[in-house]
């Protein structure tokens, strides 16, 4: 259930957690949106920019590895990433997000302004491919 744009509180680590699936709208309102995801072992949120969107992302549980570049073939930021971490994804940046442990990764994503359609559930990525988001 996506609870925006009422006025909301929730602990965000539990939520983040407890999220099943790939990407679940959490909170959407007109100028911010907050998503769940649970990326498996080996997987990964794919090579994406968004053109007039920010985004930050938050690791909960797992690690993984994050690139970043101006240019889709020239992804020359790389770090390693484990819970507690912070990513920081300006607009127009090539991103991905490599789940490199062996149990899912557990992170929200703040999107301003929102990114996806209000109530989004993708249960899986391949789910999410389909639908074009």
């Amino acid at each position: 259930m996506d609870f925006g744009p009422e006025p909301f509180v929730v602990n965000i680590s539990n939520a983040t957690e407890q999220n099943p699936f790939y990407r679940r709208t959490l909170w959407t309102g007109c100028n911010l949106q907050l998503t769940l995801m649970c990326i498996p072992p080996c997987g990964e949120i794919g090579l994406e920019v968004h053109p007039q969107t920010d985004q930050f992302l938050r690791l909960e549980e797992g690690k993984g590895i994050v690139k970043m570049g101006s240019r889709k073939e020239h992804l020359d930021f790389q770090r390693q990433v484990c819970r507690d971490d912070a990513i920081f994804v300006p607009a127009g940046t090539w991103h991905n997000v490599i789940n490199t442990g062996r149990t899912p990764l557990k992170l929200y994503s703040i999107y301003a302004p929102p990114h996806h359609p209000h109530g989004t559930i993708h249960r899986t990525k391949a789910e999410a491919d389909a639908r074009g988001d």
